[in-house]
């Protein structure tokens, strides 16, 4: 069966050609070109398919089936615009939340039924509807510690591990030597915004910088008080009158005479995440505590030992970047080694709108900021921690550099894009942050860049000067599971690699190469084909944890970790890893009083990035990145950047949705042969256009590079010469066998110092099982940690795809795992489910699985080895049968045919020529499984 998880992606491909009931919708199977701009000077849209993504039309359809009276929308517009849509949304029904006129960013709550007219409004650009994408969760290690035999391991971190190290891997891009060369490079002058699930403020590590300055610098909530659900948001509404009152049956102190508003925090609302419901630390999830406001002043007061006494708390509190006050729940033991007591700084909202949850008025919201997982604080320590373990030399990336956390995500697990975007224009706008990490995304349905929140990333990036690193995602290996919104086109999005060195250190894992992808880590390309990941880095870390958790065991790895301290991996985990070798560019950058553009920063990033041998450029993007490499060419000055414009055939099953259907900013082929795709062994031309936009006014010639080519794409010019605004057209050659063919292809101007552009060209050849078996077999064998990929064509009106693993050696722990033509996992990829000889047989079935009604295309079934199996090489034979309509015949299994009279048993297989039985005929595989049954009655059989 068709495990329901991973599916928020791409599940309504089919939606512009649906009418949807309510009648809101007409059939539109092609999407409109634009209109020329009207009177307003704004393009009138044709259909609200020219802004609202197929993922979004399925989310509008979710919300009216659900009789949903709003959704939350994030909307960008035509710059100069947003003054003018707001107004528009307003005449809607529309209750704007915020509106950024600098970016054309609004957010609005807007009623179900106008959400189509809303997306049609004249200076609309894209719009996103509001939805939760899952927090990361940081498993590090499984439980299995005495299933593999090791090694003796590298040990714990800890007073003695120097700079250079395996378990926090800064070395691996350069920037440990880079920092010996330039100490004062270490991320001096560069603050680094953390979008994540807040960062703790008591962690040793994270208190200063390396030159002794405040590290932590701000501190907020991007949830929204009323659409998020987030209960650490209080509404101020209960007035009182100081210095006694009584409010819910009890009497209070203020600390003063005068107004005031009052509420409670509930410690119980936190019950779903790290902190277990209980903030204080004492056992229990039954705490409330008073929050008391003064409205003139802002003041804010938290009674943190619920003696209902304002006057003996510490005072009042400010929001955190004013005067850095910290607050805590809980008292701490001295005797344990653990903290009881949370951290906490607090926050307001004046004057916020109560519409979108059927009250009426405004209210002001005052927070308890309080850190959700321990995820934004392991990535604050990979990007910026300084002196863990009380050891000098082990830091993260950027020591030097300020932090500034963002908390984006509630307490359900989830985070808001509306948070995200919210959090992100707060970050880059109104903290004057310099760099943005972000290790949040999800399965866009259609991940080419183009809708809202990418649209409001690119204008940040480029309107402030303000680079954003974004992680690639945990979804892979599959082709094409890059996450948005690292697909935004000039956001930094990273792949998570891991070195043999790390393998052994943080996982207790021996493996043979020197260095590969984490299976996890998504790859590329964009639906559009466009070039992501763009770099690899690092992809795990022994980092900073809030010092409430307890210390972590690591079995596996032979030690454990003190509270504090944790092991986490994934992209999430690259993406600071980067962040944070961008401020030691832009740190170094400030120290020689250079100036440099974030377009800069990525073209000496990709152009300087460590090849990775043996990796797809698919999955690796530029490669690994190096930063002394980047800095070589940013320190010779102004880095001239050019802009370029590529098409270039797409054949994909959503390819019909993107902006030009059917083409995109590289070649990527994923159709089955006869539908668009390739053979195995055919050749098979692609048409590429590129237009030079900037650079010199006459005719440059480029060298062309094909990098990480196997020998897929032959014929293709060795140069380009490209005048300034005009259109070159050129073909690409390929041939080969099956399996995904990738390639970046390097457009370079040899006068200029770095790689002046490159394209990222994917195909994907699959096997075509053929009549009379349908089926497709391959043996193989797999390393401990590593992966293989097998893609199979599925026809139109197949009733079901079967996947079987066999020949496995005993006690490996070997999976499989099924991507549909649509790059969407099927199957759980959690590193705990379904594993041969690890995981629970009753909740999944590792060896055999049926994809009952497959879509049709070319379906990819990755096999992989978990890093815990007993053997280096785990041998097995993976079987895919394709399950026809109305064709017993055709499948690929033994026909059992059971002839029965009166209940007993009379015959088995064909009945003899000229005999009549009525009987039950069984469909059964080589493994003994039943896939068909039916009762049939066996008319004359010929001979």
């Amino acid at each position: 069966m068709i495990n329901p998880l991973n599916r928020k992606r791409r599940v309504f491909a089919g939606l512009l050609a649906t009418v949807v009931t309510t009648g809101m919708m007409t059939s539109a199977v092609a999407v409109p070109a634009a209109a020329e701009p009207g009177p307003g000077g704004h393009a009138p849209n044709g259909s609200p398919a020219d802004t609202l993504g197929a993922h979004d039309l399925d989310l509008l359809a979710e919300a009216q089936a659900k009789r949903e009276e709003s959704v939350v929308l994030i909307v960008a517009t035509d710059k100069g615009a947003s003054a003018g849509v707001a107004g528009a949304l307003e005449n809607l029904g529309a209750t704007v939340a915020k509106r950024v006129d600098a970016i054309g960013y609004i957010r609005a709550s807007v009623p179900t039924g106008a959400v189509l007219k809303a997306a049609a409004l004249p200076g609309v650009t894209a719009v996103d509807l509001n939805e939760v994408i899952p927090l990361p969760e940081p498993v590090a290690t499984a439980t299995r510690a005495a299933s593999a035999t090791r090694t003796a391991t590298a040990g714990p971190p800890g007073a003695d591990t120097p700079a250079d190290n395996p378990y926090m891997p800064t070395g691996e891009t350069g920037s440990v030597r880079f920092k010996q060369a330039h100490p004062d490079w270490d991320g001096r002058g560069v603050t680094i915004g953390v979008m994540d699930a807040g960062v703790d403020l008591d962690h040793p590590s994270l208190q200063t910088t390396s030159t002794g300055e405040r590290k932590i610098v701000d501190w907020f909530t991007a949830t929204d008080p009323v659409l998020d659900g987030d209960g650490t948001w209080r509404p101020m509404l209960t007035d009182v009158t100081g210095p006694e009152f009584e409010y819910e049956g009890q009497t209070w102190i203020a600390p003063r005479a005068g107004s005031f508003k009052i509420n409670t925090f509930d410690e119980s609302i936190t019950a779903g995440r790290d902190p277990g419901g209980d903030v204080n630390r004492d056992g229990d999830t039954t705490d409330l505590f008073g929050v008391l406001y003064d409205p003139v002043s802002h003041d804010i007061w938290v009674d943190v030992d619920q003696d209902r006494d304002f006057t003996d708390d510490g005072g009042a509190m400010r929001p955190y970047a004013q005067n850095f006050q910290v607050g805590h729940f809980g008292t701490d033991d001295p005797a344990t080694e653990v903290r009881e007591q949370m951290p906490f700084v607090v926050e307001y909202r004046e004057d916020v709108d109560l519409a979108p949850a059927g009250l009426p008025g405004v209210a002001d919201f005052v927070n308890i900021g309080i850190v959700e997982d321990e995820h934004g604080s392991h990535a604050a320590g990979v990007i910026a921690a300084n002196n863990m373990f009380g050891n000098d030399n082990l830091d993260g990336q950027a020591p030097g550099a300020k932090i500034v956390s963002a908390r984006a995500c509630s307490w359900d697990g989830w985070c808001t894009s509306a948070a995200l975007a919210d959090g992100m224009v707060e970050l880059v706008v109104n903290r004057h942050v310099d760099v943005v990490n972000v290790s949040i995304g999800g399965l866009a349905s259609v991940n080419d860049g183009n809708n809202a929140r990418a649209h409001l990333y690119n204008r940040l990036i480029d309107d402030y000067g303000v680079q954003l690193v974004i992680a690639a995602g945990n979804h892979g290996p599959g082709v094409n599971t890059v996450n948005d919104p690292s697909v935004a086109d000039n956001a930094i999005s990273v792949a998570g690699g891991v070195s043999r060195e790390s393998w052994l250190a943080n996982w207790g894992s021996v493996t043979r190469d020197p260095y590969q992808l984490l299976n996890l880590s998504s790859r590329g390309p964009r639906e559009d084909g466009g070039f992501k990941p763009t770099v690899t880095a690092p992809g795990s870390a022994i980092s900073t944890s809030p010092l409430w958790r307890p210390g972590f065991a690591m079995p596996e790895a032979g030690y454990a970790l003190p509270p504090g301290y944790d092991m986490v991996y994934g992209s999430t985990t690259a993406s600071p890893h980067t962040a944070g070798g961008v401020a030691l560019l832009l740190s170094a950058a400030k120290a020689n009083d250079q100036a440099v553009t974030p377009a800069a920063v990525r073209r000496a990033i990709v152009s300087s990035a460590s090849w990775i041998d043996g990796l797809p450029a698919h999955a690796q993007g530029s490669g690994l990145l190096n930063v002394p490499g980047a800095w070589a060419l940013l320190a010779q000055g102004p880095l001239e950047t050019r802009d370029y414009d590529v098409t270039a055939p797409v054949c994909t099953p959503l390819s019909g949705f993107l902006v030009t259907p059917g083409k995109g900013s590289g070649i990527y082929n994923r159709c089955a042969a006869g539908s668009g795709g390739q053979r195995a062994g055919d050749k098979k031309s692609y048409t590429v256009k590129i237009t030079r936009r900037s650079g010199p006014k006459g005719a440059v010639k480029h060298v062309v590079r094909w990098i990480g080519d196997g020998g897929f794409y032959r014929d293709a010019p060795k140069h380009l010469t490209l005048p300034l605004n005009k259109t070159v057209t050129f073909t690409v050659g390929t041939r080969g066998g099956e399996g995904a063919h990738s390639a970046i292809m390097q457009v370079d101007d040899p006068k200029t110092p770095a790689v002046d552009f490159e394209l990222l060209n994917t195909v994907v050849i699959a096997n075509v099982p053929k009549k009379p078996t349908f089926r497709y077999v391959a043996s193989g064998s797999v390393d401990r940690g590593g992966f293989t990929s097998y893609f199979v064509a599925v026809p139109e009106g197949a009733r079901a795809l079967q996947v079987n693993l066999s020949r496995i050696a005993t006690g490996s722990q070997t999976r499989f795992i099924a991507y549909d033509p649509r790059g969407v996992p099927v199957d759980i990829t959690h590193n705990q489910f379904c594993w041969t000889n690890y995981s629970d047989p009753a909740t999944c079935k590792p060896q055999e699985r049926s994809y009952e009604n497959p879509q049709p295309g070319v379906w990819e079934i990755e096999v992989e080895s978990h890093w815990t199996s007993p053997t280096l090489a785990n041998p097995f034979q993976l079987t895919a049968r394709v399950h026809t309509i109305g064709n017993p015949s055709a499948l690929d299994a033994d026909l059992d045919l059971t002839v029965r009279r009166g209940g007993v048993l009379v015959a088995r297989s064909a009945p003899a020529p000229g005999r009549e039985f009525a009987g039950e005929l069984r469909i059964v595989t080589d493994e003994g499984a039943t896939v068909g049954r039916g009762k049939v009655l066996i008319g004359a059989v010929r001979s």
